[in-house]
């Protein structure tokens, strides 16, 4: 009975939100940040042409990790149906921006991300909380020995450093899968669209700036832009609560339980995305970003009226509290959960 009070609650809640308008697309919006970003980027190739051999191109290549970044998260909101009414028109959008643009795997991304919404935070099917670097839950600390196992009792302190390596990262992790990846979805499309971005990009930068500078630019746009996405996506879950692989949870509860709003103002909406708004995006992945706001003060009113914890930090305060819980985490702390719904399954 319990669990079907928070499914009720859930389906009052996507009544108020569709009621509400808060679902519909807001083309106005996409239609101008994808041509703006789109021309910002051109406009910061066009610049390295002009400025020629100078170490001041290293300040380009760190615009345009911005740039790639703020693209990447409009591929993120095609992915999740959120610009256009068509799912053909968005999936295709996507496959472009992460693709032709990001020079990484959608097909790869989208199955990833997508058993990251089903099951948040939870041992062995969210793959986001397996990691062969750091250890996000005791279970995978208890699994390490050696070295590894020492590392893992300071890995919060590398935590941030760490994320200059994520662009890296997806790169590599992109081109696996396409070349050899079982299944995957237009697999010659992806090695086109990967293809094209990844050797093109690596000619001009060769061909119009010196070896060592152009080596450089690329080192600095990708750490640049790893570092904010990381930055954007780790605030979000990392931790928050995990839950073994055989817990069953209602869907409002799971979401908002394992998630973690942002607050800040323009600086920190900008810098990721929208998914400041982590709880409503997990709640609602198809809401588009300008109407996350006005779906923020629904859920919070649910929440409150249904006795779930709603949780909303500062950017330093999640940063703090990601950097205690993986030292925590690392050291072995057996109870590093303090969510009594958590303490109830891990008895």
């Amino acid at each position: 009975m319990l669990g079907n009070q928070y499914v009720e609650a859930y389906h009052r809640l996507t009544k108020e939100a569709n009621d509400a308008g808060l679902m519909r697309r807001r083309y106005g919006f996409y239609w101008t940040m994808m041509p703006l970003w789109a021309l910002a980027a051109a406009g910061i190739l066009a610049g390295v042409v002009l400025l020629g051999d100078t170490w001041w191109q290293l300040v380009l290549a760190a615009l345009l990790g911005v740039v790639m970044s703020q693209l990447a998260f409009l591929g993120h909101e095609a992915a999740h149906q959120q610009i256009f009414a068509s799912q053909s028109w968005n999936e295709w959008t996507a496959r472009i921006i992460v693709g032709l643009v990001n020079g990484l795997s959608y097909g790869w991304w989208v199955d990833k991300h997508g058993r990251h919404h089903a099951n948040p935070n939870k041992e062995r099917e969210d793959p986001d909380v397996e990691s062969t670097v750091l250890s996000f839950t005791p279970d995978s600390t208890d699994r390490r020995t050696g070295l590894a196992a020492r590392l893992a009792r300071y890995q919060g302190y590398y935590f941030l450093p760490l994320l200059l390596f994520e662009g890296f990262s997806l790169h590599v992790s992109s081109v696996r899968t396409i070349l050899t990846g079982r299944d995957v979805a237009h697999r010659w499309t992806e090695i086109v669209f990967v293809g094209i971005r990844v050797v093109g990009y690596l000619a001009f930068l060769f061909v119009v700036l010196p070896p060592g500078k152009a080596a450089a630019f690329v080192a600095v746009q990708v750490a640049v832009f790893g570092f904010l996405l990381g930055g954007a996506f780790s605030p979000n879950h990392i931790g928050m609560p995990t839950v073994p692989h055989d817990a069953d949870i209602d869907f409002l509860r799971r979401q908002v339980h394992m998630s973690r709003n942002v607050r800040g103002g323009p600086v920190v909406h900008f810098l990721m995305g929208g998914l400041e708004y982590q709880v409503e995006h997990h709640l609602f992945p198809m809401a588009p970003r300008p109407n996350l706001p006005a779906v923020q003060r629904l859920v919070r009113s649910h929440c409150a009226g249904n006795g779930i914890p709603y949780t909303e930090t500062s950017l330093p305060g999640a940063f703090r509290t990601i950097i205690a819980y993986l030292n925590q985490v690392g050291l072995r702390n057996r109870d590093p959960y303090t969510c009594p719904l958590v303490r109830r399954y891990r008895g």
